[in-house]
């Protein structure tokens, strides 16, 4: 047995156990039962329900959960659990530059909840076929948009399944500095297993890192202006601050993931260049839908539609930052 560390737990979220599941508990009861899409396509088709029948799979956000965790509730209450037996689990790699993908070593992942089981046997099989890389121990403990789903995760399974020995097992994926010829090359290997419905998909990713500490400062004002970076001398006109601009652009983001299109998220983000963090998984598993020939026409599965929205502050002076985190989900 080989266990991955809860290697960001005391830090980036709390490692008292009992605490730690209060806080899930309270953020997920936090989220209505009904809630309006705030994409603009998914608007257009009305309120939908939380928990939606049949989601399996979302997209949410992973930072130190005082800032994201409420956010992450709405993407996980969203889920179709009762069926699992297996969770493929995508993530940016924020430490380890790699231009494909990677999976662990491990065969289980430690939470102050309790243990995750990786699906080892799949996990080798992968790693062959796939041609995956494999991270090391360090590698692996030291990348937090896995982790930082995983005590989520364990909550849910919890709450669904009678013991910890029921658990349906794990399948991190570590997703590069990824092409756009390699995307849909993993997309091809993920695309089958697409039309399981006992198989969840979980991608990690946080949306625009907003400031001169992340080296983004764009700023899209409204048309007919031009969009440019911003220094810090720049004059912002007051009726429409910073923070309405990174709403703006990570709007067209999330439009762009909903258009079910890979190319068209592609081309938003690299015409923006929103620091979206999670691009590249985002990318394999929209992708992934295109090559099964889901996501097609207006409202069908396999579209994400976005349902929560927060940043982790409002920025309105040149020299501030921010970090926004959104939560969406796919039914299939």
């Amino acid at each position: 047995m080989s266990v991955r560390p809860a290697d960001h737990a005391g830090s980036w979220y709390t490692d008292d156990k009992r605490k730690l599941s209060q806080q899930l508990d309270g953020w997920l009861a936090d989220v209505p039962d009904q809630v309006l899409p705030i994409g603009t396509a998914s608007k257009q088709q009305g309120p939908v329900s939380i928990p939606a029948k049949g989601a399996r799979a979302i997209i949410a956000p992973h930072a130190g959960y005082a800032y994201s965790g409420p956010a992450a509730a709405w993407a996980y209450k969203s889920v179709e659990w009762g069926n699992a037996k297996r969770i493929f689990l995508l993530g940016p790699s924020h430490h380890h530059y790699l231009s494909g993908a990677a999976t662990t070593t491990h065969t289980s992942y430690a939470t102050p909840l309790g243990p995750l089981p990786i699906d080892t046997p799949f996990v080798d099989q992968i790693a062959r076929d796939w041609d995956l890389e494999r991270m090391s121990p360090r590698t692996d403990a030291a990348e937090h948009s896995l982790e930082m789903h995983l005590p989520y995760i364990y909550k849910m399974l919890s709450l669904t399944f009678p013991s910890e020995s029921s658990f349906p097992p794990l399948v991190p994926l570590m997703i590069g500095n990824t092409s756009p010829h390699t995307e849909r090359t993993y997309a091809r290997h993920l695309a089958p297993h697409l039309s399981d419905p006992s198989t969840l998909f979980i991608i990690s990713s946080d949306f625009c890192h907003w400031g001169s500490r992340f080296r983004y400062t764009y700023y899209a004002p409204p048309p007919p202006s031009k969009p440019f970076n911003l220094k810090n001398w720049s004059a912002v006109p007051s009726a429409f601050p910073i923070h309405a601009s990174i709403a703006a652009v990570d709007a067209e983001s999330m439009d762009a993931v909903e258009s079910g299109v890979h190319e068209q998220f592609l081309e938003q983000v690299e015409r923006t260049g929103n620091t979206v963090c999670g691009r590249h998984p985002i990318g394999v598993f929209m992708a992934a839908v295109e090559e099964a020939g889901l996501g097609k026409g207006e409202g069908e599965e396999g579209r994400f539609r976005f349902v929560r929205y927060e940043r982790s502050g409002l920025v309105e002076d040149v020299g501030d930052s921010s970090v926004s985190y959104c939560s969406a989900f796919a039914v299939f």
